[in-house]
């Protein structure tokens, strides 16, 4: 239906239930003569007289009576529908679909979960966890949280974190057997646990900077797989060096269950972000989530 033909459908409602041309102008902001011309033209449309006029009457026709019932019940769901719609303004609810990568649910998610369901119980969180490079847009995701290096130019991009650092660690299980790499080419005598990217089956780089410049070292990779999760394991368990976000193995380091070598080597990039694309209306529940990782409480704090 084209918007002019909806717009004859409810003057005629409206003229229909007013039983009269000057209330009904007043209730539609339009004049008399507009509004009969308006009647008119979905009379002429509909090939039938919807309305009988006298100078001192209005009433439906028995046609017109028929279009009035049918599109008084379509007139109330309408109603209703843009009463919900904006409800969602006054309290915003609905589903906000997120892609991002396990290291980011853990340290930028999960510690606003329970703020974030207690400010907004009508809205529901969708997590999807990947630690690939997912165009959200395509997949049908409201936004996404990945390093801001990673994030495409023509998406709104929200810092959510300070920048941040690759570690390379090992167990002391590990190490009771080997001499600790001083320099990123002594990892090349080193069993290593290697992220593989799921979309493109590449192998993330084993990169650093030093003195001297950019460093890529080939490792030997004893075990890969997509999932920082499982790689992380694998190294706690012994089984080889592993290359992980410094904010994943801080708390392991910590406690003595892994063994940081190479720190100097590895430099800041950029933390992460929350990333959507551009539009002329942000779903309600997508701004109000927006909103609240923004909050300076919900920030993460360096070395986190």
């Amino acid at each position: 239906m084209r918007g002019g033909e909806f717009a004859e459908l409810a003057a005629f409602v409206q003229v229909a239930r007013e039983r009269s041309f000057r209330r009904a102008s007043q209730q539609l902001g339009l004049s008399p003569s507009t509004l009969s011309r308006t009647i008119r033209s979905l009379e002429e449309r509909l090939g039938t007289r919807l309305l009988n006029r006298t100078t001192r009457s209005v009433a439906p026709t028995e046609a017109g009576d028929v279009l009035l019932k049918r599109m008084h019940g379509a007139m109330a769901e309408m109603d209703g529908a843009v009463r919900e719609a904006a409800a969602h303004q006054v309290r915003p609810r609905g589903l906000v679909r997120l892609n991002l990568p396990h290291v980011a649910a853990r340290v930028v998610i999960a510690p606003i979960l329970a703020g974030f369901s207690q400010a907004y119980p009508d809205i529901r969180l969708d997590l999807v966890l990947d630690d690939g490079m997912t165009d959200v847009v395509g997949a049908g995701f409201d936004a996404g949280i990945r390093s801001g290096a990673l994030v495409q130019r023509d998406m709104v991009a929200v810092p959510l974190t300070p920048d941040l650092r690759m570690a390379v660690v090992g167990s002391p299980a590990y190490f009771a057997s080997r001499q600790l790499p001083s320099l990123p080419e002594h990892i090349r005598n080193h069993a290593c646990i290697t992220y593989r990217w799921h979309g493109t089956g590449a192998l993330f780089r084993w990169s650093f900077d030093g003195p001297d410049g950019h460093v890529d070292v080939a490792v030997d990779s004893v075990v890969t797989a997509n999932d920082t999760d499982l790689l992380l394991t694998a190294a706690l368990a012994g089984v080889g060096l592993a290359f992980l976000p410094e904010c994943m193995v801080t708390e392991h380091i910590r406690r003595g269950v892994l063994v940081r070598v190479l720190e100097d080597w590895c430099q800041p990039f950029s933390g992460f972000h929350l990333y959507y694309p551009s539009r002329p209306y942000m779903p309600p529940a997508l701004q109000a989530f927006v909103d609240f990782v923004r909050r300076p409480e919900a920030q993460i704090p360096a070395g986190a």
